[in-house]
């Protein structure tokens, strides 16, 4: 699962990435400081079992701090995006193709209006944030609406006059793009076009690609930089139809996870406070920086990051954590290791598809599925729940 981190130059895209993943990336305030693609693991959190099982967890996968499970989620962090991407501008189209297996996007928007449309520096609030949100809707709209206009002329024949199923056809054009046939035909049906493809137009491609992004690559906002912006701009990106805009300070978050890891501070992810340890380990300046951190956080809540990447993960694409295990009694694995592992699927995912997930052959030799907490016997059908304990049987 992998999600990309997009927005024009100099928003502070690098920043989050390194405050989520506290992976290096280069950081400086002009634009295209990122060519390559940055790639880290950010974690979306869970109360681990082992709490309510009363016993003690030996995680593989996903680490547990002070009962909370650290999932791992990717983070693609790509070049910045300026206006005419679509056609090659900037660094629009390796933009666009690094994006092609993300299954959401983070939308760092620079809310504080300190930035124009190129990512040059200018004075803050003189650049009206909501503009960047449509102007990265068009350049992704009409970067699917390209891809669907290559042989599309063959597509819409083969569906009108030969029959094919249009969504199969789709389906099979956009793979690369990591779009389901679901997504597709949400896609197609929210699109409310005619029933012959052969005389769709620019527009009404325009209408479907912009509806296979809203489907196929949902969209967050990160309202970032909001520890400076005029609160008129947060509320406009809030008031946004159809998004979900979450206040961030990647600099806050980025100075917090690094002073914790140094021990200067006490600082759990996403929290909404924090402690200094011992101020005399601190130099003035960074006495200073932490200071106003504690006086200007509790304005915003928390640093808005971890929310972001969890907002992105449980209500944009929809996945629930589960845990599978070989012994329901002991929660174990065969090495008896405890909850070693925890999986991010999408919501109502069935126990036979959490079987292929774990291993290929334990789908292909599925007998059955036992809920741990319960022990009750479940068949291949049975919806998963978030924070389900899970042993899979299935034929040696």
């Amino acid at each position: 699962m992998e999600i990309g981190i997009v927005g024009k130059p100099n928003v502070g895209k690098s920043t989050f990435f390194s405050a989520a993943t506290l992976a290096p990336a280069e950081i400086a305030s002009y634009p295209f400081t990122t060519i390559e693609p940055n790639r880290g693991v950010a974690f979306v959190k869970i109360e681990c079992p082992h709490v309510e099982l009363g016993t003690v967890c030996n995680p593989r996968n996903a680490p547990c701090e002070n009962g909370t499970r650290l999932v791992p989620i990717e983070l693609l962090d790509v070049a910045g995006l300026v206006p005419d991407a679509h056609s090659g501008r900037g660094l629009g189209n390796k933009f666009l193709d690094d994006l092609r297996q993300a299954s959401a996007l983070i939308h760092i928007v620079d809310a504080s209006g300190g930035t124009d449309f190129e990512g040059n520096t200018c004075a803050v609030g003189e650049h009206d944030p909501v503009e960047d949100v449509k102007f990265l809707e068009i350049e992704i709209s009409h970067w699917f609406r390209n891809i669907l206009a290559k042989d599309w002329q063959k597509i819409a024949r083969m569906a009108q006059y030969e029959g094919k199923n249009l969504e199969k056809l789709l389906y099979d054009k956009l793979t690369g793009l990591g779009i389901s046939e679901v997504k597709i035909n949400v896609a197609l049906r929210d699109s409310e076009l005619s029933d012959k493809p052969v005389e769709w137009s620019d527009d009404d491609l325009l209408v479907l690609a912009r509806n296979l992004q809203q489907s196929g690559k949902p969209i967050i906002l990160a309202a970032n930089k909001s520890d400076i912006a005029p609160e008129e701009n947060i509320e406009k990106l809030r008031n946004l139809p159809g998004y979900i805009t979450i206040p961030t300070s990647a600099e806050f978050e980025l100075a917090l996870r690094r002073a914790a890891k140094a021990g200067l501070i006490d600082y759990e992810i996403g929290n909404d406070s924090f402690a200094i340890t011992d101020p005399s380990k601190l130099n003035k300046a960074q006495l200073k920086g932490l200071e106003h951190i504690q006086d200007t956080l509790p304005k915003m809540g928390t640093t808005g990051i971890q929310m972001c990447i969890e907002k992105a993960a449980f209500d944009l694409l929809d996945l629930i954590i589960v845990f599978p295990v070989e012994d329901e009694n002991k929660y174990t694995d065969h090495d008896g290791n405890v909850l070693p592992d925890a999986y991010l699927v999408p919501k109502d995912s069935t126990a036979k598809e959490l079987a292929y997930k774990v291993h290929t052959d334990l789908g292909d030799n599925f007998i059955r599925a036992i809920d741990a907490r319960t022990k009750r016997v479940v068949g291949a059908d049975h919806q998963l729940e978030n924070g389900d304990v899970v042993t899979i049987v299935a034929r040696a």
